[in-house]
């Protein structure tokens, strides 16, 4: 029998290659950003994805202070944090916290987006997040990309 044999391949740790992204948050929709960032993340968007394996890329976000919030989530929405004492458990509103950190917002937003597991916390460590225009990442020569090319 004259048959073709097709093998799944499967990425691991040596085979993966990884970048450096930039995404300007400048104008862009809180949720969409974030979304489109944790598919980057994940490696979602590469043919070699495999679920198990950190094979993502890197990501810088630049102006996260600049990010767009719809509807009234810049009050109504409320971030928790507990200091880790018995009735610790502080509040925040976005507006609050948009003007003291404004890159936790992006932060908290893509972390949501992640698998809650050992995999997710390996993820996360792969996002830099910066309220101005200027990073640290410059050595690593980053690829700018446009977020609203992709699907």
């Amino acid at each position: 029998m004259d048959t073709l044999s097709y093998k799944t391949k499967s990425a691991n740790a040596a085979t993966v290659d990884k970048q450096w992204v930039l995404v300007d948050a400048e104008g862009q929709i809180l949720g969409r950003l974030a979304s489109k960032v944790a598919t980057i993340l994940r490696g979602k968007n590469k043919p070699s994805f495999t679920p198990h394996v950190d094979c993502g890329d890197n990501v810088v976000i630049i102006n996260a202070s600049k990010v767009a919030l719809t509807g009234s989530k810049a009050t109504d929405k409320k971030y928790l944090r507990h200091t880790g004492y018995p009735g610790g458990q502080r509040e925040t509103t976005t507006k609050e916290l948009f003007e003291s950190h404004p890159e936790r917002i992006i932060e908290n937003a893509v972390k949501g987006m992640l698998p809650k597991n050992k995999l997710g916390a390996e993820l996360f460590r792969n996002l830099r997040v910066y309220a101005g225009d200027s990073h640290d990442q410059e050595a690593q020569k980053p690829v700018q990309i446009n977020l609203n090319d992709l699907k």
